[in-house]
């Protein structure tokens, strides 16, 4: 924790390099990924602040719309398309998942009740998925479009696509080797950017 707040004590010294961020933001992308802390959105994008929109939760997961129950994810990406006004919607999933690696290998997620009832909006276990594979690359992937799809169902999502004004995309970020690979609709693949 002291390195973290050593450099916390000197990150406000340097106040021309963020004074402009008062003027608002108004980035281009909303960036979708999971909580995990080995994904670090800015680092693999080289994104400055006020480039990136995000929206981080364990899993990546996107929950269904609903307008009876909004959820803090539901107005990150309302916010995003409406107010912000991004052109672009990343759904990134990552490689060694703890969340996705649970669904596949089936674990008992009763101790941690909040985990396993999140877990219940993750996308359904491909048949191709391998418990004994610690990557989990093929049900990450099966649950990076998943979650795409649930998008599209949200109503500010579904109009700005019909215009138009905005593109998703899928991601599949390796953790152990840092590439980047993005779902192709014509391959029906993820292929390196």
């Amino acid at each position: 924790m002291q390195p973290l707040i050593d450099n916390a004590r000197t990150f406000g010294q340097r106040p021309e390099e963020f004074a402009r961020l008062a003027e608002g933001q108004s980035p281009d992308v909303l960036f979708i990924t999971c909580s995990d802390s080995r994904v670090v959105p800015a680092l693999i994008t080289g994104a400055r602040p006020g480039q990136l929109f995000e929206l981080r939760t364990a899993g990546n997961i996107v929950p269904p719309y609903t307008s009876e129950r909004p959820t803090a994810e539901a107005a990150t990406v309302e916010y995003a398309v409406e107010v912000l006004g991004v052109s672009d919607i990343v759904v990134c999933g990552h490689s060694h998942c703890g969340a996705i690696g649970a669904l596949v290998r089936g674990d008992d997620l009763d101790g941690v009740p909040a985990v396993r009832d999140w877990l219940a909006h993750a996308a359904d276990r491909p048949a191709s998925a391998d418990a004994a594979d610690p990557e989990c690359a093929a049900a990450v992937q099966h649950h990076v479009l998943a979650q795409l799809l649930r998008l599209r169902s949200y109503p500010c999502v579904e109009q700005r696509l019909a215009s138009g004004r905005l593109r998703l995309h899928g991601w599949y970020y390796e953790v152990h080797t840092g590439a980047v690979r993005e779902h192709r609709a014509d391959t029906d693949a993820f292929e390196a950017l």
